[in-house]
């Protein structure tokens, strides 16, 4: 059974009025979803198979209105040209859906812009509430709505297997060691090697290595160059590759005169959240992903421009996480695995930063509360908001 993806309904508004693009990291489901708006006369093209690369260069279209899905065409260096042109030929005529491994938003800097012509959509793993099949949208500066969610099992999947469809639909541990293992294979031999902006690709695998140890702790590319024998710039520029491949993705620090903020380290989280060690890192990525994939929703379906940050300052008062709204604080959020005191630094920040909302995420916890203006949540009834 194919399950309906959380963005399908807005990208069957979009493609009749502009090209679409669908951009996340491998085997997040961006074929199956590109598939399902062929209809019996779509035209389905991948740039990695030879024929469907002639039949693109050739741009050879049929004649009756088609659907025409692209597949990797952001491999092609002159795409967005090519791409530009095909649209403005074929508008109204045909759709273009365009669908890739890397962040096209990356790929698309320089030469002649598509502003105006398309609409970008990031596809993220499933989330806790996309598996129940929540779809309640949240309005920025408003309270989230909760809903009562007591059906466990499924973030219990979520945490052992990941998000990505085939692992955790499965949830199989056998089935998802052998899906980690050709994932990662396909990923450095396929798309960090399209990149053409890497020679080493050994040593960018053992970068990848090293990473699950320092999820939610501040990234020290200094420490990274030292374990690998390379220069910062060499580190540096292999960490940007793997964030524009979805392998991973950093926060920045919340910046802001109301506190002594520290303005340049940042924090790593990795899409795959189902290869961290440890159960309090794990517990953090987890809801790191849920997060993220919360405010590239509201960006890239209500138009909002919303970012998540975490806050820390120089005495080290820290909070996992913050999500702000044309640069003003929405809600903050602290997780824990066990039952705690609330963060005195959640309230430090919330009086300094004037944040309207605060939650503690507490993993072991079953009811939620509320203490001294901060809601005490499980996670269940949290991450339900967070579609």
């Amino acid at each position: 059974m194919v399950r309906l993806r959380y963005i399908k309904p807005y990208v069957a508004e979009d493609l009749p009025k502009r090209m679409v693009l669908i951009a996340g990291p491998r085997q997040v489901g961006k074929t199956t979803l590109a598939r399902q708006f062929l209809g019996e006369r779509g035209l389905y093209l991948n740039w990695d198979n030879r024929k469907d690369r002639r039949t693109i260069l050739a741009a050879e279209w049929p004649v009756q209105p088609t659907t025409i899905v692209l597949d990797e065409i952001h491999k092609y260096r002159f795409w967005k040209r090519w791409l530009k042109g095909e649209f403005d030929k074929h508008r109204g005529h045909h759709s273009f859906l365009v669908t890739g491994s890397a962040r096209l938003d990356v790929y698309r800097r320089g030469g002649d812009s598509l502003q105006g012509r398309y609409d970008l959509y990031r596809l993220h793993p499933f989330s806790y509430a996309e598996l129940l099949g929540m779809a309640e949208v949240q309005e920025p500066f408003r309270e989230l709505r909760f809903a009562r969610a007591p059906d466990r099992a499924p973030l219990d999947a979520l945490f052992r297997f990941g998000g990505f469809p085939e692992p955790v639909l499965e949830a199989d541990p056998r089935s998802h060691r052998r899906w980690q293992k050709v994932r990662l294979d396909r990923f450095f031999r396929e798309d960090v090697r399209d990149l053409n902006a890497v020679r080493d690709i050994s040593m960018v695998e053992i970068l990848a290595d090293l990473l699950p140890d320092r999820v939610g702790s501040l990234l020290s590319i200094n420490g990274l160059r030292e374990d690998l024998e390379v220069s910062h710039r060499a580190a540096s520029h292999w960490l940007d590759v793997l964030e524009r491949l979805y392998f991973l993705f950093r926060l920045r620090p919340y910046h802001s005169k109301r506190i002594h903020s520290i303005k340049k380290d940042r924090k790593l989280y990795l899409w795959d959240h189902s290869v961290v060690p440890g159960d309090d890192a794990r517990i953090e990525n987890l809801v790191a992903c849920h997060l993220l994939k919360f405010c590239h929703f509201l960006e890239d379906t209500e138009g909002h421009r919303i970012e998540l940050h975490f806050l820390r300052d120089r005495e080290k008062r820290e909070v996992d996480f913050l999500v702000a709204v044309d640069r003003k604080p929405w809600f903050a959020v602290e997780v824990k695995k066990g039952k705690d005191a609330v963060s005195s630094s959640l309230r430090y920040f919330a009086e300094r930063l004037r944040i309207p909302y605060l939650y503690q995420v507490v993993w072991d916890q079953e009811e939620s509360v509320t203490r001294d203006g901060v809601f005490v949540m499980s996670p269940t009834e949290f991450l339900s908001a967070l579609r």
